[in-house]
């Protein structure tokens, strides 16, 4: 199983080229049931359009604002979505204890993989690798 982390699942939503097809490729092997998302990049998203739409200075700028929520709304409702549970907590809170260097954001999805014993897909590797047990890979590079 797999837990995309915020890039890779808006790599996805964007069809960024070429990442997108190299993802879409390496998917193509597996079931559409073996692939997750946090909460915490539905949080990370709104976040970001939130901070887009409070800055918008033409109506041009808020409706392209609310149309990337209404996109966010569908995109996570068709998806399978890992809450912020009582194990997810756990994880991030030993991760903090041991005063791991890493990003908050990114310290839940990663107790939010290791929680569920899931693979996470993401192009942030150099940050990852410093959570001990973590297995992340990213597949938007070209298979060697």
């Amino acid at each position: 199983m797999f837990l995309f982390d915020t890039d890779h699942f808006t790599i996805l939503q964007q069809q960024a080229e070429p990442q997108s097809s190299r993802l879409a490729a390496r998917m193509s092997q597996f079931t559409p049931s073996d692939f997750y998302v946090s909460i915490v990049t539905f949080h990370e998203q709104v976040l970001g359009w939130n901070a887009y739409l409070n800055r918008a200075r033409d109506t041009a700028g808020v409706m392209r604002a609310y149309r990337m929520f209404e996109r966010i709304l569908t995109d996570f409702a068709a998806a399978q979505v890992v809450t912020f549970d009582q194990a997810v907590a756990n994880g991030f809170d030993a991760f903090r204890a041991k005063k791991i260097r890493v990003g908050t954001m990114d310290l839940r999805i990663a107790a939010s993989a290791l929680s569920r014993e899931f693979v996470l897909l993401s192009r942030n590797i150099a940050d990852f690798r410093r959570i001990p047990g973590l297995r992340v890979e990213d597949w938007t590079l070209p298979e060697a």
